[in-house]
């Protein structure tokens, strides 16, 4: 597989996603021009990984927090990857991602190297960088349970914080918080920004937003995003 690109925004992009055109281009990126979700899955955990490392060390210990869906699938593959360049990775985990999904299959691989996982039940331990993996684009619902204090534990650790794809709890069209939402120091956001990020609500949670190539044909791209000026 070839390097993951990795740029800062906000270098110029003519276009947003919207949770719609994220959707369909992941949809038609894998039915049409014979990418696999586990490849764009590594994709994604590649170039998250590069951002990693600017905000932590190898010996530092990460702590990744992981839903059960393609976002946690990202998270359990950045688990494994970090672990192999020499970083100390545990993992925390609100469900469990679908059988025979992508998700679980990165979540499998990372549990053959027995990563020092548990559900999140309260509070979370010491770490000198948080990945947030719990949700992205596809939340389009208030926060309830489990799922609202794990975020509330993550805003309130001294750790900085990296989001995939967009902070956890942040509605990715309009930019608010669903409830409550991560605040990151980054966000690492796959193709292109999302809709929300440009939302005054969203700038306490977005950070620094790095942008992952994940290398969908631009004319995939041109046709479900949105075009600005």
């Amino acid at each position: 597989m070839p390097p993951t690109a990795v740029v800062p925004y906000p270098a110029f992009m003519p276009f947003i996603l919207t949770r719609s055109a994220a959707r369909c281009i992941d949809t038609e990126a894998q039915s049409r021009h014979g990418f696999s979700g586990l490849e764009l899955m590594e994709r994604a955990a590649r170039g998250a990984v590069e951002v990693a490392r600017t905000m932590a060390q190898p010996g530092d210990r990460v702590l990744v927090a992981c839903g059960r869906g393609s976002n946690g699938g990202d998270g359990w593959a950045m688990a494994r990857l970090l672990h192999h360049l020499g970083y100390i990775v545990d993992i925390v985990s609100i469900g469990q991602p679908p059988a025979g999904s992508d998700a679980a299959a990165n979540a499998e691989l990372a549990h053959a190297l027995a990563l020092n996982h548990r559900p999140f039940e309260h509070g979370l331990p010491d770490a000198d960088l948080i990945i947030d993996a719990v949700f992205g684009t596809g939340l389009n619902r208030m926060l309830t349970g489990m799922a609202l204090h794990l975020i509330g534990a993550i805003n309130a650790h001294p750790a900085p914080v990296l989001a995939i794809d967009l902070p956890s709890g942040l509605d990715v069209d309009s930019g608010h918080a669903l409830g409550d939402a991560v605040q990151a120091a980054a966000t690492a956001t796959c193709i292109g920004p999302k809709a929300g990020f440009a939302a005054p609500a969203a700038q306490k949670s977005i950070g620094a937003v790095h942008i992952i190539d994940l290398g969908v044909p631009d004319e995939l791209i041109r046709r479900h995003a949105v075009e600005i000026d």
